[in-house]
Order: structure tokens, then sequence, then C-alpha cells
């Protein structure tokens, strides 16, 4: 019997794990737990897969310890810049932006352009000016920046070494088995100006297709996108056959001698199996689905 659910991430990284405060931990889960509420809400309420990854991953983007919108990871020069997308498995359309600045919503403007333009993938000012022409929120860079961000770029100016890579993703089935997937970040932690990674890549990071699987990927975007790791769970489960949680396990080690380095994924089937797979010490993740209750999570060892 078909079941709706939702699952939600917010990074995969590998990290010491008393760089992590009990009270930072706290934050983490219920930033988390803010976000799948938001989702199964519109689940619950008879929406669609579609709304559900919106509101989830636009919780995200409003919650200042994530790295997405507000509170995004700084590049080299000092800046945020942002990157998402999002893909309804029902007819195959998706949407996808890269290196904007000041959209308040990411994930919002991605499925702006789904819908409303006749591309998939726009980026900087010809993003933003397609956000103003459809009256999306926009605000001043200052609102992205926190202070915490600001702390770690200029360790980082110190170091001159990249990281912090936690992207946040939805991904949903509705009561109706549509499926779809939302990915949205704010990059690499002093990354060069101008880099894009694996979230608003249809088949890197993000894929949905109805008859198969939604999936997010997070982690460091490079690996990822060269092993088109969303779309790889998408086959193991089309052409292989395999579960969907073992689809996911499998994509995480493609390759894995040549695409090393972080790497997390979530997957919902069309009937409400929901996997997790990362190799990773920590990875933020929460799924419901219908019937049961919330799973919140932080670190490789908690019980999802």
């Amino acid at each position: 019997m078909s079941k709706y659910a939702i699952a939600i991430h917010a990074g995969a990284e590998t990290v010491k794990p008393e760089t992590i405060s009990p009270e930072k931990e706290k934050q983490f889960r219920e930033g988390l737990q803010q976000a799948l509420q938001a989702g199964y809400d519109v689940l619950e309420g008879g929406g669609s897969a579609l709304d559900a990854v919106e509101a989830a991953v636009r919780s995200m983007e409003d919650f200042p310890l994530f790295n997405a919108g507000r509170g995004a990871n700084l590049n080299e020069q000092g800046e945020t810049a942002f990157d998402a997308a999002i893909m309804d498995g029902k007819n195959l359309k998706a949407g996808a932006v890269c290196s904007i600045h000041y959209v308040k919503y990411p994930i919002t403007l991605a499925r702006a352009i789904m819908q409303e333009s006749k591309h998939v993938l726009l980026s900087g000012e010809g993003a933003e000016a397609f956000a103003l022409s459809q009256g999306l929120e926009m605000e001043a860079p200052e609102y992205f920046v926190t202070e915490e961000r600001t702390k770690k770029w200029k360790d980082k100016l110190e170091e001159q070494l990249t990281g912090q890579h936690d992207t946040v993703g939805a991904v949903a089935v509705d009561k109706a088995g549509n499926v779809a997937a939302a990915t949205s970040t704010g990059g690499l932690s002093f990354q060069h100006k101008g880099r894009v990674g694996d979230s608003p890549i249809i088949g890197g990071g993000t894929y949905a297709h109805n008859s198969y699987c939604a999936v997010s990927c997070t982690g460091e975007g490079e690996p990822i996108m060269k092993g088109v790791l969303a779309h790889e769970v998408y086959a193991q489960v089309k052409y292989a056959g395999n579960s969907l949680q073992h689809a996911c396990e499998e994509a995480i080690k493609v390759d894995d001698d040549k695409l090393q380095g972080d790497k997390g994924i979530i997957a919902v089937s069309p009937t409400g199996e929901v996997a997790i797979a990362f190799n990773t010490n920590q990875m933020k993740r929460a799924y419901r689905i219908q019937g049961g209750e919330s799973v919140v999570a932080v670190w490789k060892d908690d019980t999802d």
C-alpha cells in the first residue's frame, strides 16, 4: 500500500564531533524538525510533493545554521552565492538556478523557472532579472551573511582552505503517488567566484521520476557531479532492479577510487519508501512516513 512521505537533509560531512557543541547539535535538530514539519504538513493536507519539497527547503533556506539562503557559506571574495534545483517526477519538468546573490528563496526561483520559463537552468544576473519579473522576494547581500559564517570565512582566508559543504534538500511522495526533489546550497566555504556544484545539475544532485524515485544529494559537489549520483540511484532501481536503499548505497560507492569525497543521498519511492545513505560520520537528516513518527538524526550512529 502506498504512503505519502518526506525526507530531508542539511549536509553530509566528515567532522570532529568535539567541534559541534551540544547546543549547536540541538539547534541542528530543531532546524531539521521545523523543515520536516513544514513539508509533512503539506502532504498531510493533500498538497503535492512539489509543494512539500519547496516548503521544506524554504524552511532550511531561512535557517541560519544551514548552508542555503540566509547563513550560506562565503566564497573567496567574502560573498554569498546560491544554487538550487527542483524537479517534478510526474512530468519530468525541472528548474534550476546558479550563482545568484539577492533572491531570498533560491528554491522558489528554481520552481518559477520550471513553471514560467522555457529553460531549465538560469544563472547570475539573468536569473535575478527573471526573479524580479516574477515578483520574488529579494534581499540585500548583508541579509544573507551571518556572524558565524563571517568568522569562518576569515579563518579560511588565513588557511586558504575549502570546506563546509553542507547542502540542504528534500524529497517527497504525495497522496497521489507523485514524487519530487529539491536541493539548495550556498556552495563551499571559500570557493572560487563563479564555481557551481552539483545541486542545480539535473541528474547530478537532483532527480525525480514518478515510476522510480526522487533523489537529492549532499556533500562535495565535484565527485557527486562527475558521478551523476542522483541519476545513478534512478538507474540502479530502473535497470538493475535494486531496492531504493541498495541503490543509494551503491551510488555512494560508484567509482569511489576516482570520485573520493563526502557524499550523502536521500531518496523516496512512489510507494513511500525512504532511503538514506552516506559515507561520512555526520549527515543532518530527517524523515517521516504516513502513519509514523518523525525521525531526526545528525550523527552516523544515531538511530534512524
